[in-house]
């Protein structure tokens, strides 16, 4: 699989046993190269604004979910595993994703001592400007 942007997440899986000849050999990908990905028509996106991230020996879990303010629950909507190895490419197309992005778009700026978790969930600040 290919993350969005050329990083190779990891190598491509065989063909399943009687979909190509005998004599064929499976085409990898050449080290460097892309991949393509196939996208269903019918797929959907789903939207998360949190994300828990746990770790075993032997793989990375990162459970995608929405929160909403005022309610102190979170709804796990997609589980990814995967291994460190492929993690830890993800991360490094996340850093230049970022990098390309704020280079585009400006600075993510992200509020320091405070969690999110903190932000989500506490009400939001009374204005001292407005008499109510």
């Amino acid at each position: 699989r290919k993350a969005s942007g050329g990083r190779r997440l990891s190598e491509a899986a065989p063909p399943l046993h009687g979909s190509m000849p005998m004599s064929s050999k499976p085409k990898q990908p050449e080290a460097g190269g892309r991949m393509r990905v196939h996208l269903p028509s019918n797929l959907e996106p789903t939207y998360a604004n949190f994300a828990v991230i746990t770790h075993s020996r032997s793989e990375i879990v990162i459970d995608f979910a929405q929160v909403m303010p005022q309610v102190s629950q979170a709804r796990v909507k997609n589980r990814v595993v995967m291994t460190a190895f492929n993690a830890k490419l993800l991360l490094r197309a996340l850093k230049e994703h970022m990098a390309r992005f704020e280079a585009q778009f400006g600075e993510v700026v992200l509020p320091e001592g405070t969690t999110l978790a903190a932000q989500l969930f506490q009400p939001p600040p009374s204005d001292p400007t407005s008499d109510g």
